[in-house]
């Protein structure tokens, strides 16, 4: 009972609990967490109107929404929250009831409009601007609009993106629970700055397109060269490969001259609400030959500074009247990445007006019709999407893809976690064979774990992705560990001394052995943290965080506990 006593008042033990305490706190480990995570919400959307909030990306997994009820129906897994939804119709009040709040929120319908070939009379008020009085004055008017035909595809996406509720604020990385790994190059080498404003520029580029649990980081190889590594979980390859290769420069140009360009500079506002985006209603879907095309449209408002831009470059412009309408006689043209994407009539009404509020449109194609629908809409979200965050500073080409799918990363999840059980017991196993008394074998063992949670505690505060080259550089800790407690267990029973005096000399003698390890330990791991990209950069800074605990957390208390329990 003295020596539990002794071990209990010891500084150093009590410094290894207190740091196991916070490392348990910072995990929040909570297996009962009942419901579904909110992952991301889709701007717009039915969800993200009724107040349901995106979740920010440094968010403590533990601290996400939790959906726990859709209409009173009781929300456990994934499973029960699909059927809950599949319950819902069009135009049907919904109430989410979250571990937060109660949301009541309204579904929408979704249909798909196909462009006929007939017109009908429609009555249309618009605003104009009288430049005699300087007022905006509205026109009621009767204009021939080509008749649509709307079909009726159900019930619009509520716009949440629910999974599995975390039972840690462990983050996962790609290999345990699926999704792209993108390693890019840049075409020319940038600043640390234009680094900065780089990933800054593809974190809200991929946020704005609804992905979410995004990493985004900069990486060298020995040779210096640099890279950017997009990790993005839960995500396919398809949805962000030409999302973040290319650079995304928008330009509306009238002839040679460049009224406004995406970003926030320019673009003040884009309308992303089912009222001010979508399939064009006047233009719709139609087929030809080969392929069915869609219009798609959009508002956007520019800074006063570009509307004026504009009202320069058309005032000169010539007006041209046919039986569709008057017009410039300049377009509007669209480019992408320098290539044209499009071109829109100028009414005349806009000749040499300042017009903050425009619209803009594009196209899609496909096989059939739900595909060109699809493609229109997506295309008219990357469009919005680039209008919105602007242009990469730099190009970026695609050096490498790993796609790895969800069930996978559960397959390499349940082996690496037997694995580690085994070696633990092979450890134990060995420990005891070598010394025979537990008094010995039992601290070693319970010093290990104790150094395996102060590790995910950290990866847990700073939000570090635990992968499969994570948990290899954990096994590598674990196992630096397991020697240098067997070197100073050695120091502290070697027959040399005899002296109660000498256990100050035998636990330095033993931390000098250890210091030297772990000095080249960490040597040989910094130059893979620094340069290293995806798997290797992980692997270091993992094994670099649980050498150092060891050494100035749990080896000096392991010394100690060894000093308590076997000095007579």
């Amino acid at each position: 009972m003295s020596k539990i006593k002794q071990l209990f008042t010891n500084f150093r033990v009590i410094l290894v609990l207190f740091f196991l305490l916070m490392a348990i706190v910072a995990i929040s480990p909570n297996p009962f967490a009942k419901g579904v995570s909110i992952r991301s919400v889709i701007a717009n959307s039915s969800a993200n109107i009724a107040g349901i909030e995106n979740p920010a990306p440094n968010l403590r997994l533990t601290s996400r929404e939790r959906v726990l009820a859709v209409n009173g129906m009781d929300i456990v897994n994934i499973a029960d929250y699909d059927t809950a939804i599949a319950t819902l119709k069009d135009n049907m009040t919904v109430f989410i009831k979250t571990n937060k709040n109660t949301y009541r929120l309204t579904t929408k319908a979704l249909y798909n409009i196909v462009y006929l070939n007939e017109t009908e009379l429609k009555i249309i008020s618009e605003e104009i601007f009288n430049n005699k009085t300087n007022t905006t004055e509205t026109v009621t008017k009767a204009v021939d609009v080509p008749k649509i035909k709307q079909t009726y595809l159900g019930m619009e996406d509520i716009g949440l993106k629910v999974t599995t509720v975390p039972t840690t604020n462990l983050r996962k990385g790609l290999e345990l629970e699926g999704g792209t790994r993108v390693l890019l190059k840049p075409e020319q080498k940038l600043s640390s700055d234009d680094v900065g404003i780089l990933i800054a520029n593809m974190k809200e580029r991929l946020n704005v397109y609804g992905l979410s649990d995004i990493n985004v980081l900069e990486s060298k190889d020995l040779s210096g060269n640099q890279y950017i590594v997009v990790e993005i979980a839960g995500a396919n390859e398809e949805e962000v490969k030409d999302l973040i290769s290319k650079e995304g420069k928008f330009e509306a140009k009238v002839g040679n001259t460049t009224v406004f360009v995406g970003g926030k500079k320019d673009i003040t506002y884009v309308g992303r609400s089912s009222n001010e985006a979508g399939i064009d209603p006047n233009k719709g879907c139609g087929q030809t030959q080969a392929e069915w095309a869609c219009r798609f449209r959009f508002a956007i408002s520019l800074s006063p500074e570009a509307a004026k831009r504009q009202a320069d470059t058309t005032k000169n412009l010539a007006i041209v009247t046919s039986e569709s309408g008057s017009y410039l006689n300049e377009s509007l043209l669209l480019y992408l990445d320098d290539v044209l994407v499009d071109q829109l009539n100028i009414g005349s009404d806009l000749k040499g007006r300042a017009v903050t509020d425009i619209e803009i449109s594009g196209s899609g194609v496909g096989k059939t019709e739900q595909e060109a629908v699809y493609n229109a809409l997506d295309n008219m979200k990357r469009l919005q999407t680039i209008l919105i965050t602007g242009s990469l500073p730099v190009k970026l080409s695609i050096v490498k893809t790993d796609n790895i799918s969800a069930s996978l990363g559960n397959e390499f999840l349940k082996g690496t976690l037997l694995a580690g059980f085994i070696a633990l017991l092979g450890v134990e196993l060995c420990i005891l064979i070598r010394y025979r008394k537990l008094s010995i074998s039992l601290p070693i063992i319970t010093i290990s774990i104790i150094e395996i949670v102060m590790l995910l505690g950290v990866a847990a505060l700073i939000g570090w992705n635990m992968d499969l080259a994570s948990i290899a550089g954990i096994i590598v800790a674990v196992g630096t560990g397991v020697n240098d407690q067997i070197v100073i267990t050695d120091e502290a029973i070697r027959k040399e001394y005899t002296k109660m005096h000498d256990w100050k000399a035998k636990i330095k003698n033993a931390f000098s052995i250890i210091m030297g390890a772990y000095l080249t330990v960490f040597v040989a791991m910094l130059p893979l943290m620094i340069m290293g990209a995806g798997m290797l950069k992980g692997f270091a800074l993992t094994t670099i965080i649980g050498i150092s605990i060891g050494v100035f957390i749990t080896r000096p208390a392991f010394g100690n506990i060894i000093e308590i329990l076997l000095k007579e």
